[in-house]
């Protein structure tokens, strides 16, 4: 690790001076100028992070150049928040990109398939949307050819095998011809192609009379009818494609397979749940205004029908999902009630994914439960359905690259056609497959106790390169191995230096951009081979010369026993050397529930970071947990809290206060926990179900009861209500309120339309129903659920401080209550 700092440090440019030396020379200086640790404020550390810690870059990608690599950087917080970088490909000084430049860029380079548009079949031609318009953009000669320039907006353009590019212009796909001549392809209309029949026996008695009696309605009907023919031979002579009408359902995707004979189309119903009503109390009217927000868990979900139009045969037919093996298979909680199947599960496809000779597609078909997954071979002429690979889980399908939050999966097709690959849990870890599609085969292209992330093809489609945990669950690397069969076994790790290492990978394979953080360092841009042992180039230096003047701690990660025999990992803050311990500890829970934490690298609670920091100066311990529920640590640690949320969760917090106990002899009643959002939710629950462990604590932005918190989150842990209701009462601190004897701060935010305010103001009810006195709530009047002011946060860290002091602090030495 010293190697790699050193080196990076030592070969920052010349050039970077007025942004990074005088900097350095500051932090080099630093412990010589005063041996004196400096103090932390919440004033100091909830200020902008820009202006404090320095506005750290994001975001790094390359073009199909491959001459510069791209990222977002706003150093010193002066320039516009969105401001563009570049450095070269061989390492250098960045330089901002003028804005006029940056409209007229290359597409981004995204691997083998364009996330952005699509490339030809021969790789020469990059077909990409940008402003809403279309682009071609030829890495032959490095030219941007524009392809429209409309008021509408196209999207989602692709080429055909025959070199044409396809796309998408409000619900209709259009064709550019080589020579530039534009032709529709599928025309989508609303509502159907015959009339609706008479509501009722009356209606068409009344219709029927007027025709009776009237020659010019007669007339006019005779005429409709004539025009409709004619309007039908205008069509065929024309070439124009046949309607398709979706009924009383909403167009979701809409697109052509690369030979052009099949559109392929996905109807979703348009009904849509009751949406929740929140308050905007300050506006710059003056005026409260009303905000219509998410619906609540539970709403009427059906699945989405796929249909395939066969232009060559002039035909449109519905796809059978129901066909796939155990598709309406009834989840186990549903057995235990005697409910053997399920005939009205949805189903929801993704896709077509076709091959690049157009030859075959893959379907990737999931159940709104998420139970089910199946990779399936689609038949386009037949309608027929294949299933190549089905996953089931109990409790909820998820993972990197698997999305379970109802968008579309990391999956595409191998460079040779042959193979698609997908990410699958089968083995309790995301690993990488592929199957092929003819045989059924399916191969694992990694494995092992660790998960894969962020997949991506060499542009050649010779080489994977993705991020890994392999070695250590705390920290992620970059790897590459080659796209056979067999690459696992030669799989090699690119980066070295503990932390964690995102990637973008250059056109040519050959090199990468890098964004590198450690625990105690927020990101930074780097250069590097992509070669095992190659040395990383830095290229950015964001942090400010105050802030490094404090030494920040590198949180060991340290394993808590669980008492199922787990151990569960933890990111701990101690006092320092000459920092006397003070008795009190403080436990952290990180929000999100599906998420990481205890690692080593920068974390996404920056400012909670700092707060530890503090609270460590001040004497305490504090424990930050990856409790079961969180990310990093395969199917088994995820899905722990399947219909019991606070089950085994808030079990490795009373399992951490004991540890707490056994190796620093601190007593429960001055153990405090406090976290925001699921972590202000475990708060609640471990105030109310399991006070002996804790002395108080504050929840942030909570939810307080399941039943009112969104569809796609809540569904996939709890069922619904009205499926699940034993779930949601387990679950749900309002249910437990009565359980509260120590001290409890409430935090939340107004505009907040995530844990909405209803949340909070019905436990302050029940809480006041059940005479509990020892609570309170402090609202912020402007914020959402992560909150934005710097004021905002300092209240809020203060009020946790001041709880902290006097539920854990040195004045509970004596045992009273505070």
């Amino acid at each position: 690790m010293s190697r790699l700092l050193t080196a990076s440090t030592s070969r920052l440019r010349p050039a970077l001076a007025p942004l990074t030396v005088i900097g350095l020379v500051a932090l080099w200086l630093a412990p010589a100028a005063s041996a004196q640790v400096p103090t932390l404020t919440v004033e100091q550390i909830t200020q902008r992070p820009e202006t404090w810690i320095g506005a750290w870059p994001s975001a790094p990608f390359w073009t199909d150049a491959g001459d510069y690599a791209y990222f977002e950087w706003n150093p010193r917080g002066e320039m516009p928040a969105d401001s563009l970088f570049r450095v070269p490909a061989a390492g250098g000084v960045p330089e901002r990109v003028p804005a006029a430049e940056r409209r007229a860029l290359p597409p981004r380079f995204d691997g083998w398939h364009a996330e952005a548009g699509a490339y030809s079949a021969d790789r020469r031609r990059h077909v990409f949307e940008r402003g809403g318009d279309l682009f071609v953009y030829h890495l032959d000669d490095d030219r941007l050819e524009r392809l429209t320039q409309t008021t509408a907006r196209e999207s989602s353009p692709a080429f055909l095998a025959d070199g044409s590019v396809v796309y998408r212009q409000g619900d209709d796909l259009y064709r550019i011809a080589e020579g530039g001549a534009v032709r529709q392809v599928a025309d989508v209309r609303e509502g159907r192609e015959t009339p609706e029949p008479e509501s009722s026996e009356q209606a068409a008695y009344l219709r029927d009379q007027q025709r009776r009696l009237f020659d010019v309605i007669r007339e006019r009907v005779r005429l409709d009818s004539l025009g409709e023919a004619e309007g039908e031979r205008d069509r065929e002579a024309l070439g124009l494609p046949t309607p398709i009408y979706t009924g009383d359902r909403a167009l979701w995707t809409l697109a052509l397979d690369p030979t052009g004979r099949f559109v392929t189309y996905t109807l979703a119903s348009k009904d849509r749940p009751d949406p929740t009503l929140m308050v905007d109390y300050v506006t710059e009217t003056g005026v409260a205004a009303e905000i219509k927000a998410r619906p609540k868990v539970g709403a009427v979900r059906g699945g989405v029908a796929l249909f395939v139009q066969d232009t060559d045969r002039d035909t449109t037919y519905q796809i059978d999902l129901a066909t796939l093996p155990g598709a309406y298979d009834a989840a186990d909680y549903a057995r235990e009630r005697g409910e053997t199947a399920d005939s009205s599960r949805g189903l929801v496809p993704w896709g077509p994914y076709w091959s690049p000779d157009g030859r075959t597609a893959i379907v990737d078909v999931r159940t709104v439960d998420n139970k089910d997954r199946w990779i399936a071979r689609l038949n386009a002429e037949t309608g027929a359905l294949t299933s190549l690979d089905r996953q089931r889980d109990e409790a909820w399908i998820a993972g990197p690259g698997i999305n379970w939050g109802g968008g579309p999966s990391a999956v595409g097709w191998t460079a040779d056609g042959r193979r698609f690959w997908f990410q699958s849990e089968r083995t309790g870890w995301s690993h990488l497959y592929a199957v092929d599609p003819v045989t059924g085969a399916v191969d694992a292209l990694t494995e092992g106790a660790f998960e894969v992330e962020s997949p991506t093809l060499s542009r050649d489609g010779q080489t994977w390169f993705f991020q890994s945990s392999e070695g250590d669950l705390g920290q992620r690397h970059v790897y590459r191995m080659p796209a056979g069969r067999d690459g696992f076994a030669q799989r090699e790790r690119l980066t070295d230096g503990v932390g964690r290492w995102d990637f973008a990978l250059a056109p040519s394979g050959n090199r990468l951009a890098l964004l590198y953080s450690q625990a105690a360092a927020p990101p930074e841009v780097y250069l590097q081979d992509a070669a095992p042992g190659a040395e990383p180039e830095r290229v950015t230096e964001s942090t400010t010369a105050a802030w490094r003047a404090y030494p920040w701690r590198d949180a060991e990660i340290v394993e808590v026993p669980a008492s199922d025999g787990a151990l569960v990992p933890a990111r701990i803050y101690r006092p320092r050397e000459g920092v006397t311990p003070n008795g009190g500890a403080v436990l952290f829970v990180h929000g999100a529930g599906y998420l990481q934490n205890a690692h080593r690298w920068w974390s996404s609670y920056a400012r909670e970071y700092q707060f530890h920091n503090l609270l460590a100066d001040l004497g305490y311990v504090v424990l930050d947990l990856d409790y079961r529920a969180s990310a990093g640590y395969g199917r088994d640690w995820r899905t722990a809290v399947y219909r019991h949320m606070g089950g085994r969760d808030l079990q490795d917090y009373v399992d951490a206060s004991d540890y707490l106990g056994r190796e620093f002899g601190i007593d429960p009643e001055r153990v405090t926990i406090y976290g925001g959002s699921y972590g202000g939710f475990l708060t609640l629950m471990a105030l109310f179900t399991e006070p002996d462990h804790f002395a108080g604590g504050a929840a942030l932005r909570s939810v307080t009861d399941w039943a009112h918190y969104n569809d796609t989150y809540t569904r996939n842990i709890l069922n619904t209500p009205l499926q699940d209701p034993d779930a949601y009462r387990r679950s749900s601190p309002i249910e437990f309120a009565d359980g509260l004897d120590d001290p409890l701060l409430m935090t939340h935010g107004l505009v907040d339309d995530n844990v909405q305010p209803q949340d909070i103001f019905r436990l302050s009810q029940r809480l006041i129903e059940l005479g509990k006195r020892d609570w309170e709530l402090a609202v912020a009047p402007v914020e959402p659920h992560a909150y934005a002011e710097p004021t905002s946060w300092a209240d809020k860290l203060a009020r946790v401080l001041d709880l902290v002091e006097h539920t854990a602090g040195p004045e509970r030495a004596d045992g009273s209550e505070g």
